[in-house]
């Protein structure tokens, strides 16, 4: 069935893999070993497939997981390639959040491009590492090299010690 194809091309390629490099200040997203074959659960209160635009749609809060990875938002759409032999694009809206143990990312938006390698999240962009947190306007992940460039006023607070 074309779901579950879908729902293991996605999510067990690249999106949960990768760091974030920003600003010189390294914040680790996901940086357990990645296993592609582990088993990736959707679940969602609804799914639209339409196969003439070459796309699936979950809505309701979606909720993504893979291994101790997950990511939550109210809406994900995926856009098919023109031939259909794999995945273009994946859109995550209405507020997303990304979780990896202590690690997290949040944003209005998503975007990840699995041609590309990257992730680029906007909107209200935090991403935190325990106590230490970055906030933007707008995140680029690139899941290829472990570099993020983060731009709109990048607010940094990295906690060094106990308190």
């Amino acid at each position: 069935m074309r779901f579950r194809r879908l729902a293991t091309l996605v999510f067990g390629a690249a999106l949960f893999g990768g760091a974030a490099l920003a600003q010189g200040t390294t914040i680790a997203f996901g940086t357990m070993e990645r296993d592609a074959d582990a088993p990736v659960e959707i679940v969602s209160d609804e799914l639209s497939i339409n196969d003439a635009s070459d796309t699936a749609v979950f809505s309701g809060n979606v909720v993504i997981a893979q291994n101790d990875m997950r990511l939550a938002a109210p809406r994900v759409e995926v856009i098919y390639l023109a031939d259909r032999s794999g995945i273009d694009r994946l859109i995550a809206t209405g507020g997303v959040t990304m979780v990896s143990g202590d690690e997290a990312a949040e944003a209005d938006r998503a975007d990840y491009s699995v041609e590309a390698g990257t992730v680029l999240l906007t909107g209200n962009v935090l991403m935190t590492q325990g106590r230490s947190s970055l906030v933007s306007e707008r995140a680029t992940i690139n899941l290829d090299d472990g570099t993020a460039q983060m731009d709109g006023r990048v607010r940094t607070i990295l906690q060094t010690g106990e308190n």
